[in-house]
């Protein structure tokens, strides 16, 4: 029987339901720079609402989101704490580095999950030869993490630190909806304890395009500002925000279809010789693998799975990931489970050996 692929390189991937579309067609736009797109405003004033903000801003993606909180948050020279394999440190081109001129200190982190007792110390001294240490970065979910939700006893204690020291706060929430449904907590009480909160519409909600970033009134003032500096204004951005409130309106709650999923496929693996999970039991959408060697390389195995239908992401000569979405059903994580658990070593080298 011929299959349709399984696409579990990302959650990014998902495309418009037609359900989702039609909502996006019979939008009504207006002008956003301007300020008259009744959609976008609208969005905007329910991502506020939804995350316990002030205010908020629509802009085309996590990525910028993420750079223009660190724009508003800081000064050319600044200094921020986050994870080493933090989004914004490994997955955006150095940004903060390029368009903010701020230096990012990481730290190991409980695989990705940034803890009180590295960073309590890590404030530079008040001197001319140091930098200004003024910005504390967690996410949350944590991708490299394997999607693993940093808990709210560890925010709360780096927030009642940050405060003491005068330092900013900031949740890359680009996957915090599923946070939200993995832990029965509220949106608003995961963001109550940061100054900024980005959050993505396009990931496991399965909007096409944007995310939105929350603060202050004055805070998203100045955003709205850097958002335009780097080229994010949009013009009739309002069909894009319908499909963020379509998402927000019908596809989160079934985050938890997606989370039942990844246990199919993290089950596979553990049960499979010659794989292993990164991170311990999946809580949410993301499965991290490690490859032994004796199996083969990441990229080998992503290329025997390719050709039974199913493609993940190699991440490193030894690592792979599997994520599910909205496009991945049950049967499909089935599927690519009793995939996962024939593979044996010879199967991958005879791939290797045809391409």
């Amino acid at each position: 029987m011929n299959r349709p692929p399984i696409d579990l390189r990302s959650d990014t991937v998902t495309r418009p339901t037609p359900e989702m579309k039609r909502a996006m067609l019979e939008a009504p736009v207006g002008d956003d720079v301007y300020g008259d797109d009744p959609s976008v405003n609208a969005l905007e004033a329910r991502t506020a609402e939804l995350l316990g903000k002030e205010a908020a801003l629509f802009v085309p993606s996590g990525t910028m989101a993420n750079q223009i909180a660190v724009a508003v948050h800081t000064r050319p020279g600044d200094e921020l704490l986050c994870a080493e394999t933090s989004h914004v440190y490994v997955w955006e081109a150095g940004g903060v580095a390029r368009h903010s001129g701020v230096t990012a200190r990481t730290f190991p982190g409980d695989l990705g999950l940034l803890r009180l007792e590295e960073i309590e110390d890590a404030i530079r001294p008040d001197d001319i030869h140091y930098t200004r240490t003024r910005l504390v970065w967690l996410e949350n979910t944590h991708n490299r993490g394997g999607g693993r939700v940093q808990t709210m006893e560890s925010v709360a204690a780096i927030r009642h630190w940050a405060r003491e020291n005068q330092l900013a706060m900031h949740l890359d929430g680009a996957r915090l909806m599923n946070a939200v449904v993995a832990t029965g907590t509220s949106a608003a009480d995961w963001a109550r304890h940061f100054d900024t909160v980005s959050i993505c519409f396009s990931k496991g909600l399965g909007a096409p395009v944007g995310s939105a970033l929350a603060g202050s009134a004055d805070t998203i003032k100045r955003a709205r500002a850097v958002r335009k500096l780097l080229g994010g204004g949009m013009r009739q951005a309002g069909f894009i925000a319908a499909g963020a409130h379509h998402a927000l309106d019908h596809h989160v709650e079934r985050l938890a279809d997606d989370h039942a999923h990844a246990r199919i496929l993290a089950d596979a693996f553990s049960a499979t010789e010659g794989f292993s999970l990164e991170s311990g039991p999946v809580e949410t959408n993301l499965v991290w693998v490690t490859v032994d060697p004796s199996l083969g390389t990441a990229a080998e195995v992503v290329a025997y799975l390719k050709t039974h239908g199913i493609r993940l992401s190699a991440l490193g000569g030894q690592v792979v990931r599997a994520c599910t979405h909205l496009d991945v059903s049950r049967e499909d994580a089935e599927y690519a489970a009793k995939v996962i658990r024939q593979i044996e070593p010879a199967m991958i080298t005879a791939v290797t050996l045809v391409y």
